[in-house]
């Protein structure tokens, strides 16, 4: 039973990082999207592709787009999901949430 959540789990995962990158195609294939991502972010084209690589970018792009309900319905329209979807990629990108040691 344990190999088999892990199993979905993985998927998940890979399925969320899926969804990120999809993400960020979506912000970028509008100039003012993106230019509203990259003064969020600090990133510039320049470091966009290098910040890309690293696996915490990825949570970002879709916390940006979780952030703003209406980049995050048209997304989902677009990509016809539903916005709960990337609530959960969202989820499944940042993992569980550290333990407490109180």
């Amino acid at each position: 039973m344990r190999a088999e959540k892990a199993g979905r789990s993985s998927t998940s995962l890979e399925t969320a990082r899926n969804l990120a990158v999809e993400a960020l195609g979506f912000l970028a294939a509008d100039q003012a999207r993106l230019e509203r991502f990259l003064a969020v972010t600090g990133l510039g084209p320049h470091n966009l592709r290098r910040a890309a690589a690293d696996p915490g970018f990825l949570v970002s792009v879709l916390d940006y787009l979780a952030a703003d309900e209406r980049l995050l319905v048209a997304f989902a329209a677009e990509t016809d999901r539903k916005p709960e979807d990337v609530m959960r990629a969202c989820e499944a990108v940042r993992g569980p949430p550290p333990e407490s040691s109180t």
